[in-house]
């Protein structure tokens, strides 16, 4: 197990991402929809599904799928198919740690219920669609799955059940099961969305599920430094410095995100569970010291326990679970190395 520790750095305005995206037209690029057929664990039988992908990068470059948090998309970086900016631009792109120059990126939006016509949703249905999107597109071996958070749950389920196909998997704040803390703290998360939606609050409900999953992505450092201020009465009561930055990122997500969607992919993580020992390709794995939601207690039962070769590296930070979306230059690296040789 190493240990990285480097300064903390302003991150790039998303400009940046955007026009840096804008010179790389050249990558080829997929944005579409295909249909693929796979067997839900929890379904009835085989269904057909919609997966919705990005694929993009180097024409004829070796295949490497990337994918976040349940709250994550398709679109990992900026594209000509895709206006915005990608949610890991500052990783994915051109000349950046995941290289668009010398590999291609396979993403897709996670799949729920309604994608699936079943429910519950778990890790190895979104592996098996992965699997059934590469076959669609012609993609015959995938040569690393990075996954963060989430993410990194589906690439073990993948690597467990398609092996054959992986080159590597790289694996960001992601164990083979979930901590029984943080199942109570998304049990409760999903207790709020079921209220507001027998009550008919379910934008209100969402909301404050969205707020108290912020604390537990966050480390005590951070909001301490950030939020240690008085109490202020403003509108007939006290509020503390951190609720103002709660209730916006409450609303944002609100805006962009569904309840029942929110409801079946957290209790997919929940019910995540893959034996180690099935993995057999070579892993890197990355967590963060400060990490809330998965410790680094179950990744170093993950690195044992794996039934190949694998690394561990920590990272020292004050963001904790969500460190994969806020240390950048400090993955950068680490990145590199995993993928080192790829697209040569």
């Amino acid at each position: 197990m190493t240990l990285a520790i480097a300064p903390e750095v302003v991150q790039p305005h998303a400009a940046e991402a955007l026009r840096f995206g804008a010179a790389a037209s050249h990558l080829a690029c997929q944005r579409a929809t295909r249909r693929v057929r796979i067997a839900p664990r929890f379904g009835k039988g085989p269904v057909e599904a919609g997966a919705r992908y990005l694929w993009v990068g180097a024409p004829g470059a070796p295949t490497v799928i990337v994918q976040g948090g349940i709250s994550a998309d398709r679109d990992v970086c900026a594209s000509a198919a895709h206006a915005g900016a990608g949610w890991w631009d500052t990783l994915v792109g051109a000349g950046r740690a995941i290289d668009l120059e010398r590999v291609r990126v396979l993403a897709v939006d996670w799949l729920d219920a309604e994608d699936l016509g079943t429910s519950p949703v778990c890790s190895e249905d979104q592996a098996d669609a992965l699997a059934g999107l590469a076959d669609a597109l012609g993609i015959a071996r995938i040569e690393a799955f990075v996954g963060a958070s989430y993410g990194a749950m589906v690439g073990l389920a993948f690597a467990a059940r398609h092996g054959d196909r992986l080159g590597k998997l790289v694996a960001l704040a992601g164990a083979h099961r979930p901590h029984p803390l943080a199942t109570a703290q998304r049990a409760v998360q999903r207790g709020i969305i079921q209220l507001g939606i027998d009550k008919d609050c379910i934008d209100d409900a969402l909301s404050l599920a969205r707020q108290l999953a912020l604390t537990t992505y966050r480390s005590g450092e951070e909001l301490a430094r950030r939020f240690g201020g008085s109490a202020e009465c403003r509108d007939g009561r006290f509020r503390l410095p951190v609720e103002g930055w709660l209730e916006h990122q409450g609303r944002k997500f609100v805006a962009r995100f569904g309840a029942r969607r929110y409801l079946v992919l957290s209790e997919s993580i929940d019910l995540h569970d893959v034996d180690p020992r099935a993995v057999r390709v070579p892993a890197s794995l990355i967590g963060f010291a400060s990490d809330r939601l998965v410790p680094l207690a179950d990744l170093c039962e993950l690195q044992q326990r794996l039934g190949a070769p694998a690394s561990l590296d920590v990272i020292e930070t004050p963001y904790g679970h969500d460190g994969f979306l806020k240390e950048h230059e400090r993955l950068a690296p680490l990145l590199r190395e995993a993928l080192q040789g790829l697209g040569d």
